[in-house]
């Protein structure tokens, strides 16, 4: 008995954007947004890394920055900031 391998054709169909995510706005959608308080930063992005929409820029000093035009407001920052140094607040 031979197993077959899954090919594409057998995946399900489901909606994709020829658009790069960059160019669509989507931080309207955002009920929260991340905050920084930079005396708790230490500067080790975890932040950065942990972002799944890459709304976290680093600034010259190392802080990061937060693209609020691409950020829905998840919390995954927040989080992950082993100082707490990012506090989601409300929208206003």
């Amino acid at each position: 008995m031979t197993t077959r391998k899954a090919a594409h054709k057998d995946l399900p169909r489901m909606p994709i954007t020829t658009i790069p995510s960059t160019k669509v706005v989507t931080g309207f959608w955002r009920t929260f947004r991340p905050t920084l308080d930079e005396s708790k930063c230490i500067k080790c992005r975890i932040c950065w890394k942990f972002c799944p929409d890459v709304s976290i820029s680093m600034t010259d000093d190392s802080f990061p920055a937060f693209d609020y035009e691409h950020c829905k407001g998840c919390g995954i920052c927040a989080n992950e900031c082993p100082r707490k140094a990012i506090i989601m607040v409300m929208e206003e």
